[in-house]
C-alpha cells in the first residue's frame, strides 16, 4: 500500500466492508485500516450509491429495512466525509476511450468497420454484447481519472484486458 494515491471501492467491497454478516468482512476491513494507516484515500462513486439505491428499490419486504439501515451507513461513511465522486467530463472522455476499445477488441466483427461513424451504429451495441457491465466501466473511467486502485472481487476481465492503466486489487481474495 505504500506510494498508494488512494483506492476506489466498487459496490461489492463496501458490502463486504459494512455488512458484518458477509464471510469476506474481516478481510476487507483489515485492508481499509492499513489503508488508514498510511493515509491512502478510501473512496467512492455515485455510480455505486446508484448500484446500491437499486438494490433498495428492487428488493421489498422484511430485508428493506435492513437495506435502508445499510444506505444509511454508506451514506454516513462517504457522503459526509466528502468521499464521494462523481462523473466529470474528463470521466467521460475515458469511459468514451475504454469502450471504444472494447468494442474494437470485442464487438461484432461486421460492426468494426474503420470510419464508421457513431451514428451510424442504428443498432448500437449493447455492454452485454461486448461482455462487460456498463456500471463498471464507469467506475472504471472513474479509478483511472484520479489514478487511484479499483477495489472490487469482480473480475472485469474484459476492461483490464484493454487498459493495462486501470490498476485492480481484491482485498476479498485472502478471506476466499
Amino acid at each position: 500500500m505504500e506510494g498508494v494515491k488512494g483506492y476506489l471501492l466498487d459496490t461489492n467491497v463496501i458490502c463486504d466492508w459494512l455488512d458484518e454478516t458477509k464471510p469476506r468482512h474481516a478481510a476487507v476491513s483489515r485492508k481499509v485500516e492499513q489503508a488508514a494507516q498510511v493515509q491512502a484515500t478510501v473512496v467512492t462513486s455515485l455510480i455505486v450509491l446508484g448500484e446500491i439505491e437499486y438494490g433498495i428499490a428492487a428488493v421489498g419486504g422484511t430485508s428493506q429495512q435492513s437495506l435502508v439501515d445499510f444506505r444509511a451507513q454508506v451514506f454516513k461513511q462517504f457522503a459526509e466525509n466528502k468521499i464521494l465522486f462523481s462523473v466529470t467530463r474528463f470521466t467521460t472522455l475515458i469511459y468514451g476511450d475504454l469502450r471504444a476499445r472494447l468494442f474494437e477488441k470485442f464487438g461484432p466483427k461486421k460492426r468494426r468497420r474503420k470510419g464508421l461513424r457513431p451514428e451510424e451504429l442504428v443498432d448500437p451495441v449493447t455492454a452485454k454484447a461486448l461482455g462487460i457491465q456498463e456500471n463498471d466501466l464507469w467506475i472504471a473511467a472513474q479509478a483511472i481519472e484520479r489514478n487511484l486502485i479499483l477495489v472490487t472481487n469482480d473480475g472485469m476481465t474484459r476492461i483490464r484486458e484493454i487498459a493495462p492503466e486501470l490498476r485492480v486489487e481484491d482485498w476479498a481474495a485472502a478471506a476466499s
